[in-house]
């Protein structure tokens, strides 16, 4: 399917490795102008060749406010617009809720959910001048229902509630915003993959036990719903919370 993303500006965050950059790897196929950003300069040059060599990077810490707004600057100054915005970079910290530190809650929260709010308030401003752009949040089933670490889940679950006010509050300009629900994902530097080669009995007891599809899923399977909700073929999803996670979620929605 021509998803006639072809010359679209698209900026991902945490995109040098993982989902965000199968995400990068799926639009670029696409034709769509494609920029990354991450922390990790070596990380950022490594992806920038395994995806062609041709898509500008930038690194940025996007948990200080300050770097945020330098980011949407350097990526308007090189592209001149953004069409899509992909907030993908996030992590997990802590343990359990009472033996959990303050300050990691804090931390989880700037990671996850603060960074998307303001990158998507930057874009925003943006998308009105030309009256249309994408904003696609990288959320988690465990935002949708509980599970996962405490700091991830509450970070993950405020992002699905913001993704919906301000779809709500923006499409009226053109503007769709929407979000991918992720179940659990192995790749190469993810966590499950160090699970696996810890105990790969008991997490193979759990993909049979917990999830339905009976395999874990690719990043890829991510990416190709995250093209198609920037593409106008998903023109009348509007604030939605997308799950892509082979039956994992417990919810019946």
């Amino acid at each position: 399917m021509d998803l006639q993303l072809k010359g679209k500006n698209v900026l991902i965050t945490g995109g040098s490795k993982g989902i965000g950059k199968a995400i990068a790897e799926v639009f670029v196929s696409e034709g769509a102008n494609v920029a990354i950003s991450a922390r990790g300069l070596e990380a950022l040059e490594k992806a920038k060749e395994d995806l062609g060599g041709n898509l500008p990077i930038f690194p940025a810490d996007i948990t200080d406010a300050d770097e945020r707004e330098k980011l949407i600057r350097s990526f308007i100054k090189e592209k001149g617009r953004i069409d899509v915005l992909v907030n993908n970079a996030g992590g997990s910290n802590g343990g359990k809720a009472t033996e959990t530190e303050m300050n990691l809650y804090y931390q989880a929260m700037e990671l996850n959910y603060f960074s998307a709010v303001h990158l998507s308030k930057l874009a925003v401003e943006h998308m009105k001048e030309f009256g249309s752009g994408s904003i696609i949040n990288i959320t988690s089933v465990f935002g949708r229902e509980s599970g996962g670490k405490v700091t991830y889940n509450n970070a993950k679950s405020a992002l699905i509630s913001f993704t919906k006010s301000l779809a709500d509050e923006v499409i009226s300009y053109g503007i769709r915003v929407n979000s991918i629900a992720p179940g659990s994902i192995l790749h190469e530097t993810g966590n499950w993959i160090k699970r696996l080669k810890a105990d790969p009995k008991g997490i193979q007891e759990f993909v049979e036990r917990d999830i339905p599809a009976g395999r874990f899923g690719t990043p890829e399977e991510i990416a190709n719903v995250a093209a198609f909700l920037a593409s106008d073929k998903s023109s009348w999803i509007v604030g939605a919370s997308i799950n892509v996670d082979g039956g994992q979620s417990k919810m019946n929605f």
